[in-house]
């Protein structure tokens, strides 16, 4: 089922997650028991990060050496994992950055092949590493190419003309939304305009970027639909578990933190701030449901026991 229709057929708040395949070489075993942990809770859909290859420096006995390597590989297998062992929809990430539009195309054949409905179309970070285009392959520069790319398949546009056996794509696209704005554009207004860019050319829901002030949520919905913007948009909030989370969290994801919980963190034992952070969550989640929001989005990569903890205090 598509994301959109998940959020149109529901009569009861939703809780969705996003998780990060292990690093290249893990143990499937703990990503197992995330998975066993998160569907306890009856997620509508889960989505799965995608990472392109890095560029990372290695001393040999040759010296210092540069290699290129995808350190988190796994997106289409996990995905596979969740949408047919689970029976829970999966939402794969689909990256510009690190992949070609050729590339693109065959994955998202692939994704056609596991019954999976639903897209994340993202950027993505810059790894340090820009793929060499040969032989006449393509690259998609920004989110909005690659939507268009997708919308195009959707309508039976391919990059390749002969592939006559293959049927139109009917992927639900997804895109992000920054509620204090991407930290590349120069204004909130502007980073709203490129956000309805994304949509006219084919997004149908919208995730937000992790927040810890709800006012940040409210505002940036309010603004989006005076600039015409009506889709969906789904607030995604991540649970502080750390005191380290106060330099980490706005250094990677450019993201305030409200002076309130700072303060507290600070303040804190090192044991006690998970708890602070389940606490803080909870009050978010309570105030979005009681204004309406129809679903809630959570960052909680590998480590299932805050939001089991949430989880407990919500009793959804």
């Amino acid at each position: 089922m598509k994301v959109i229709e998940h959020l149109d057929k529901t009569t009861e708040p939703l809780i969705s997650f996003e998780i990060i395949p292990p690093k290249r070489g893990g143990d499937i075993k703990s990503l197992l028991a995330l998975i066993d942990a998160i569907v306890a809770y009856n997620p509508p859909f889960i989505d799965i990060t995608s990472h392109a290859a890095e560029v990372y420096y290695e001393e040999t006995s040759n010296g210092i050496q540069k290699k290129v390597k995808r350190k988190r590989p796994g997106t289409l297998g996990i995905c596979a994992l969740i949408q047919n062992k689970y029976n829970i929809d999966a939402v794969p990430h689909i990256l510009c950055h690190g992949f070609t539009r050729e590339e693109t195309e065959d994955v998202l054949i692939e994704l056609q092949y596991l019954g999976i409905d639903n897209l994340l179309a993202i950027r993505g970070d810059d790894s340090g590493y820009t793929k060499p285009l040969e032989h006449g392959r393509t690259a998609n520069e920004y989110a909005v190419d690659l939507v268009r790319q997708i919308t195009d398949m959707n309508q039976g546009r391919y990059l390749e003309d002969n592939l006559l056996d293959v049927k139109p794509s009917n992927y639900c696209i997804g895109i992000s939304g920054y509620p204090e704005k991407h930290f590349e554009a120069p204004n909130l207004k502007t980073d709203i305009r490129n956000m309805k860019e994304k949509v006219e050319a084919g997004a149908e829901y919208i995730v937000t970027q992790m927040f810890f002030d709800n006012k940040a949520y409210f505002d940036f919905v309010e603004a989006s639909r005076s600039e015409g913007v009506e889709a969906p948009v789904i607030p995604g909030l991540k649970i502080l578990t750390t005191k380290n989370h106060l330099k980490s969290i706005p250094r990677n994801f450019f993201v305030n933190l409200p002076q309130e919980l700072v303060e507290e963190v600070d303040a804190a034992k090192p044991d006690h701030v998970l708890e602070i952070g389940v606490d803080w969550a909870a009050k978010q989640v309570e105030e979005l449901l009681n204004r309406g929001v129809p679903s809630v989005h959570f960052y909680i990569m590998q480590n299932p026991k805050p939001i089991q903890m949430l989880m407990e205090r919500l009793s959804l």
